[in-house]
């Protein structure tokens, strides 16, 4: 497929680059070697901005009849770059002055030569690269060729272009670095057509964006899009992070820079829980991808601490702590309506009882906080193949803290839960990993050129029954005879709206199949290879509901042993 943007050809481009610079990489571990290549990526991309801005100036200054040598002044002059948004780079630090060198013996200390005068010379960006090529001990004829290689990547011309240009390449850099070191990957990672599905039923239209665990910063540039995909400005939003991992959190930095989005990601690294470094932020949105079923959390540390409001979580496993964390940093209801938040999370988050979760979870129903559950299918992950799910909470379900408001619910959605059961969609994009149609940049899969997602993609489905059900306008594109009526109706299998009451009855577990029910079975004649993964993790789910309900044997036996 190929978009009128050119988009396909830049990701076919990306792949041939990636393709020619991991053969570079040789006995180096794709761990140590991502950073190489992004800080390069990096250094190459300010370096072509700088030249370009010089190229437009000097064309400026001559139209203006300046010469000699006052035109060269002006030329190195610091501030006729950084009032463009344009990086000063140091005259060591330009990208032609390191390829010059590339042959030399100690060109890696050359680089962390070029990326310290950078930071000097740039104090938004101190302490937010890699400076460590030299200590990496990559040999110095692989770092010559793979700088020739990066070399054939213009990033000049129209500065916003090249940005796009420089952004799917270092994304899908980001993609291919995480898929090559598998379960670490999803360190810093989280697969694009996830964030997509976030973002699209969070809809990030102004306000504060909020990820306490934001890896390398996918979901912010994600909601960068969604801003600018429905006529807004990327400044409409506010982006406050947080990253414990310290080459991760340079990593967020360079991918935020590259694309000119101001972001406050603290200081310095940090273990949100320890040292929550935005603890007076109430946040309009929150996306977050955490590092879930985390035995070793310091949960001994924090006992009292504030964010527990619906009770302390257990200290083998911090998911009711990531969630207790986001329900925190939401924004009150005001004139505009409450935060809302989307995040990943593992399913046992759904029904265990262990450790005080199960009335964690009553205490978070009953104060009608969950706005939607997702169950998502089996072997979307780097880090996992079991399925996991999608939290929605909110603070508002009256539809005002939505753009458009909810006319077809004037009376809000109080009480009532969304439960969706994606577990059959998909595709699988290679033999281990599969992928969600809608949430690739590189896919024709947007409505009529515009920011949404088409209605039969996976997203699309998905998307849309959530926004049917939030009383949300029909979109002005949308085709009652092609797509079938806006209005929301459970579809058996698929989606169910619940209230309290039935999940109270259910015993506040929220597991979507046990209020979707089944969906009209039919021979799909697909073979059993495909079926594999999914058979499996429903059996891994029926192993972990399994154990629930023996547990609860287990408590209501100990209760009456008791009683006797």
């Amino acid at each position: 497929m190929t978009n009128n943007d050119g988009t396909n050809s830049e990701l076919v481009y990306a792949d041939t680059l990636w393709k020619a610079a991991d053969t570079l990489r040789g006995q180096v571990d794709a761990a140590e070697y991502k950073h190489v290549v992004l800080g390069l990526l990096f250094l190459k991309y300010i370096s072509d901005s700088f030249e370009a801005r010089r190229e437009e100036l000097q064309a400026e200054l001559q139209t203006d009849g300046i010469t000699e040598p006052q035109l060269t002044a002006l030329l190195e002059n610091r501030d006729e770059y950084t009032a463009e948004r344009v990086f000063w780079v140091p005259p060591e630090a330009r990208w032609a002055n390191l390829q010059n060198q590339a042959t030399r013996a100690d060109i890696a200390t050359l680089i962390d030569d070029a990326i310290l005068a950078i930071e000097r010379d740039n104090p938004n960006l101190k302490s937010k690269l890699p400076r460590d090529y030299a200590r990496r001990g990559i040999e110095s004829g692989r770092l010559k060729r793979l700088i020739e290689l990066i070399a054939d990547v213009g990033f000049k011309g129209d500065r916003a272009k090249a940005r796009d240009t420089l952004g799917r390449v270092y994304e899908y850099f980001l993609g291919k670095f995480a898929q090559a070191e598998g379960k670490l990957g999803g360190e810093f990672y989280t697969p694009r057509c996830v964030v997509r599905l976030l973002v699209e039923m969070i809809e990030p239209y102004n306000g504060r964006v909020y990820d306490p665990c934001c890896g390398s910063g996918g979901m912010f540039v994600q909601s960068e899009r969604f801003v600018e995909a429905h006529g807004g400005q990327k400044t409409d939003i506010s982006i406050f992070g947080q990253e414990s991992n310290p080459t991760t959190w340079r990593l967020a930095h360079m991918n935020l820079a590259i694309r000119s989005i101001e972001a406050n990601l603290g200081s310095q690294p940090a273990d949100t829980f320890l040292r929550n470094l935005h603890s007076d932020l109430r946040a309009d949105y929150i996306l977050a991808n955490p590092p879930f079923n985390v035995s070793d959390w310091s949960g001994k540390l924090l006992q009292d601490d504030v964010r527990w409001r619906y009770g302390t979580p257990p200290l083998g496993n911090a998911n009711y702590a990531w969630i207790q964390h986001f329900i925190h940093h939401l924004a009150l209801p005001n004139g505009r309506g409450g935060g809302v938040a989307g995040f990943v999370m593992a399913n046992g988050s759904l029904s265990s009882n262990a450790g005080g979760e199960g009335e964690i979870r009553q205490r978070i129903v009953e104060a009608d906080l969950v706005d939607a559950i997702v169950a998502l299918p089996a072997q979307l992950f780097f880090t996992t193949g079991i399925p996991v799910c999608l939290w929605f909470l909110t603070r508002d379900k009256t539809g005002k803290n939505l753009k458009n408001g909810c006319p077809n619910r004037p009376d809000g959605r109080k009480g009532e839960t969304l439960f969706i059961d994606a577990r059959k969609l998909g595709i699988m994009q290679t033999r281990t990993l599969r992928v969600l149609t809608g949430g690739d940049s590189g896919e024709t899969l947007l409505a009529d050129g515009i920011g949404d997602p088409k209605p039969d993609s996976d997203i699309g489905r998905i998307v849309y029954a959530f926004r049917q059900w939030r009383g949300e306008p029909k979109p002005e594109w949308w085709d009652e005879e092609k797509h079938g009526g806006w209005a929301y109706c459970d579809i058996s299998g698929f989606c169910k709206a619940t209230h309290i009451e039935e999940i109270k009855e259910q015993g506040f577990v929220l597991t979507p199949g046990r209020y979707v029910g089944a969906e009209e079975q039919a021979n799909d004649n697909e073979p059993f290879i495909e079926k594999y993964p999914q058979l499996l993790a429903e059996l891994e789910e029926c192993f972990v509901e399994g154990q629930r309900l023996t547990a609860e044997v287990r408590r209501i036996l100990g209760g009456v042993a008791d009683a006797k």
